[in-house]
């Protein structure tokens, strides 16, 4: 019964690369580099929105960090109002909320400014607003909003989720504790604009787990069944950067090449995942995140090198793929040191950047339900290289616990 089980799965992993193959996949117009600000102002000149909502979280907007949007915004005499309530792993309520503020004002695009969770905040009030009678529950899951979205800008404050080049968002259920993904294409932004100066004011925790959430997304395209040649490249590419350039950018948080650099390695991993989508450590993610309240980012960095190691040989030659890119082992190194040594660098980067090898606050009475959710959101929708048992995730998520 499993046997047939996984070759449905395959299957269907089959039909989602045909489908990535042949339709013409969506992608945000890109202003990074020096000129990005004086771009995305000629945009806006060109296009004068009447009403615009600008979303952000609240400590953003206390720091000041979308003053300078929202000078341009005076500047161009374009209205806004600003919502500045979302909190990491954006609610149901939160949301909903936001769609509120976007009707009574009557906006007609949205500008998000901030990490992973603003922009999907932001994606899922656009895709409230056109769909009225649809409730986020009804919208998770893959293609169930087929509906063209209001214009939305996407100026992210952390190098990491890639979210303002991805097709998904992530919602949160406080009454289940459980993290919804929406996937659409619709869901795209319409403008991604990456400037580092957003991202200077990061604390080195937030730049540490931000930048492994990006290499996560990158590693996990790469070593999925479903990569692409644009996707492959784009994760290779987003690999050499962040292992070259996250640890310079720790040594110097305020240093604007390597604050520029992260950034476009996290959208390059998101261009990677989005069309291959990612594994295991997502799943792990996800369900330890809700159930515990962890970030993101930092619970992908933890169980990262685990489900590296877990997959073991299946994955020796695509990791060493990423050795050899990055620059991390010799062309003379076997096939198993290369892989060997990217876990290795994975591992000493988390620890260099104090984050723990587990996750203490796992109770033992809660693995058997974490262990059946983890491996329903992974199974069919991730490529996942091979499958995992639920034994052998219960047995995972014990390791995590003893770190």
């Amino acid at each position: 019964m499993t046997v047939l089980r996984h070759f449905f799965y395959r299957l269907y992993h089959a039909g989602l690369r045909l489908f990535v193959r042949v339709y013409p996949f969506p992608k945000p117009l890109l202003m990074h580099g020096h000129g990005a600000f004086e771009q995305w102002r000629e945009y806006l000149t060109h296009h004068q929105y009447r009403q615009v909502l600008v979303i952000t979280d609240a400590t953003l907007y206390k720091l000041g960090v979308i003053n300078p949007v929202c000078d341009l915004l005076d500047e161009l005499n374009i209205a806004y109002h600003v919502y500045s309530d979302v909190e990491p792993n954006p609610s149901i309520e939160t949301i909903e909320s936001g769609v509120t503020v976007y009707r009574q004002h009557h906006c007609e695009a949205l500008i998000a400014i901030g990490g992973g969770s603003v922009i999907d905040c932001a994606k899922l009030i656009g895709a409230r607003a056109v769909k009225p009678q649809q409730s986020l529950l009804k919208m998770k899951g893959l293609f169930k909003i087929l509906k063209a979205l209001p214009p939305l800008h996407a100026l992210p404050t952390t190098a990491g989720t890639g979210s303002e080049t991805t097709v998904a968002a992530v919602f949160t259920d406080p009454s289940t504790h459980q993290k919804y993904a929406v996937s659409d294409l619709c869901l795209m932004p319409k403008i991604a604009v990456l400037l580092p100066e957003l991202t200077t004011q990061l604390p080195a925790s937030l730049t540490a787990t931000t930048a492994m959430d990006a290499l996560t997304h990158a590693i996990e395209a790469y070593i999925g069944i479903n990569g692409l040649a644009f996707s492959d490249e784009r994760a290779l590419s987003a690999c050499e950067m962040i292992f070259a350039h996250l640890p310079l950018c720790m040594a110097n948080l305020k240093e604007r090449e390597h604050r520029e650099q992260l950034l476009l390695a996290s959208f390059y991993a998101g261009e990677a995942f989005t069309r291959t989508s990612v594994g295991y450590v997502h799943a792990f993610a996800h369900n330890l995140g809700a159930k515990y309240g962890l970030a993101h980012g930092f619970a992908n960095a933890v169980i990262l090198p685990h489900i590296l190691r877990w997959y073991g040989a299946s994955i020796h030659p695509k990791v060493a793929d990423i050795a050899y890119r990055s620059g991390l082992s010799e062309s003379t190194m076997s096939i198993e040191q290369a892989a060997e040594s990217v876990i290795l660098r994975i591992e000493s980067l988390n620890r260099s950047m104090d984050i723990p090898a587990g996750f203490p606050q796992i109770a033992s009475s809660d693995i058997p339900m974490l262990a059946k959710l983890i491996l329903a959101e992974a199974h069919p929708d991730y490529p996942v290289p091979q499958f995992m048992k639920i034994s052998e995730c219960e047995a995972l998520l014990k390791q995590l616990m003893n770190g």
